[in-house]
């Protein structure tokens, strides 16, 4: 694909004020977290990135295993929050770390709204081309250059995350997949008071319905899409779980999937995830619902390698929604400790052998070997697709060592 072009309209000099209901309305204000650890890469504010018509701060974290051609994930913040508490609490700070990405985030300033929301119910600030959406997309441009990353993700909370959702929907050929927690679907609201109802009781459209408001944004885009990782507490009363199902209707439609899931699992939290595909196969929409969960970012503090996170005020003891959602991606790499590592594989699998599992499982038990965030068999080099938990492929043993891609078992 070409590159996605930009329009660099002039600045605003003013914006309208955002009424002071919105610190107890509109999604979620909060307490920030304990103070990062100290790290030899530092939170770093970045400015002249453009001509930044949605008078957004910008902060960027690149840790030194962040060489080139790392993800970039840019990271949007709730209501009452900002950039040095979400990096804190939210486990980005960790999986870029860990892994090697180069972690983007952009900042709400009050002079913009007075509780510090992302503007997501304003058109002028979500359509492609202007205000907060295209202040984004400029940070895009000016850290990709200064980093040479590769691929580019985009996940918010709340307020944050429902400008995921629009910044997805406004810039599909930029951002190869997306994070809502607790968020809503991309044209939910066009007003302050259509944000209320949102929020309070969603709002019902069908999935075509849905997947229009994407499309519109882009009449002549045909793909390919963001995949979408959606988040939501069942316990959510800010944001109601029914978002999540809205979303994923949306978000399942512009990928031409249906709203049957096509796997689903069980994950800490208690968590339950439904992942759906497209007519390749392809996961590209997965919701993850935590049960008895309340409004705010899941994450799971501890060291294993499937831990993330601080908890506090909306930073959620329950699960590492950032290991989950890289995983996702297809961008968590290594061959990190799953869920549930299950039983010891047979040692000495005899010819003839058949298994069906996910393609972590495959690389963790030896018969399938990991390369830049993919599974090959091992022995036949098939391409089983992303190394994760949530692509399931069945292998054959032809002879000792060798195995090969099967249609089922």
């Amino acid at each position: 694909m070409s590159p996605d072009p930009i329009h660099r309209p002039s600045p605003r000099s003013t914006r309208p004020p955002i009424l002071l209901a919105l610190a107890a309305l509109l999604l979620l204000g909060g307490v920030l977290g304990p103070a990062p650890r100290a790290h030899a890469a530092e939170l770093q504010e970045v400015t002249g990135f453009g001509g930044n018509p949605g008078n957004l701060g910008m902060y960027v974290y690149a840790p030194d295993a962040a060489t080139e051609g790392a993800p970039m994930v840019v990271l949007l913040h709730g209501c009452s929050q900002d950039a040095g508490g979400y990096h804190a609490n939210s486990g980005w700070r960790e999986y870029a770390d860990d892994h090697g990405a180069v972690l983007v985030y952009a900042e709400q300033r009050s002079a913009n709204n007075a509780s510090g929301c992302f503007n997501w119910f304003q058109p002028g600030d979500v359509a492609r081309g202007s205000g907060e959406a295209l202040s984004i997309r400029q940070m895009v441009d000016h850290a990709a250059a200064h980093h040479a990353t590769g691929a580019v993700y985009v996940s918010g909370l709340s307020a944050g995350g429902a400008m995921a959702s629009e910044v997805l929907a406004a810039y599909p050929g930029v951002f190869a997949g997306g994070g809502v927690v607790a968020g809503l679907p991309s044209g939910c609201a066009a007003s302050l008071i259509e944000a209320f109802t949102c929020m309070n009781s969603s709002r019902q459209q069908t999935p075509q319905q849905w997947g229009e408001a994407v499309r519109a944004k882009n009449p002549g885009w045909d793909g390919p899409w963001p995949r979408v990782a959606i988040w939501h507490g069942t316990a959510d009363h800010t944001v109601v779980p029914a978002n999540a199902e809205e979303s994923r209707d949306q978000w399942t439609d512009v990928h031409g999937a249906d709203q049957t899931p096509d796997s689903t699992a069980d994950l800490p939290g208690p968590t339950a995830v439904e992942t759906y595909t497209d007519g390749s196969g392809t996961p590209v929409v997965a919701r993850f619902l935590v049960q008895g969960m309340g409004h705010g970012t899941p994450v799971d503090p501890g060291s294993a390698p499937e831990q993330c996170g601080a908890a506090g005020a909306y930073f959620l003891d329950t699960v590492c929604s950032t290991y989950y959602t890289a995983q996702f991606w297809g961008i968590a790499g290594g061959a990190d400790p799953g869920p549930d590592p299950g039983p010891e594989p047979d040692p000495d699998p005899e010819p003839g052998d058949c298994v069906t599992a996910d393609n972590y499982r495959h690389v963790l038990e030896g018969r399938a070997v990991h390369e830049l965030g993919r599974a090959y068999a091992k022995g036949s080099g098939d391409d089983l697709g992303l190394m994760n938990v949530f692509v399931v492929t069945s292998l054959s043993q032809t002879r000792p060592g060798h195995w090969e891609e099967v249609g089922g078992c």
